[in-house]
């Protein structure tokens, strides 16, 4: 661990997984809210 210099590391698959991550989480809160209001909607 001596010769490791800070900021060197290759992170750019995490950067990707991440990116991925965030996307699918967004996805899927937009799909639970409109499915949320859809209910709300015709099951009144």
């Amino acid at each position: 661990m001596a010769g490791h210099k800070h900021g060197t590391m290759d992170i750019r698959a995490q950067e990707k997984t991440f990116e991925g991550f965030i996307k699918l989480t967004v996805r899927a809160s937009i799909t639970i809210i409109v499915l949320l209001v859809l209910l709300a909607i015709f099951n009144a």
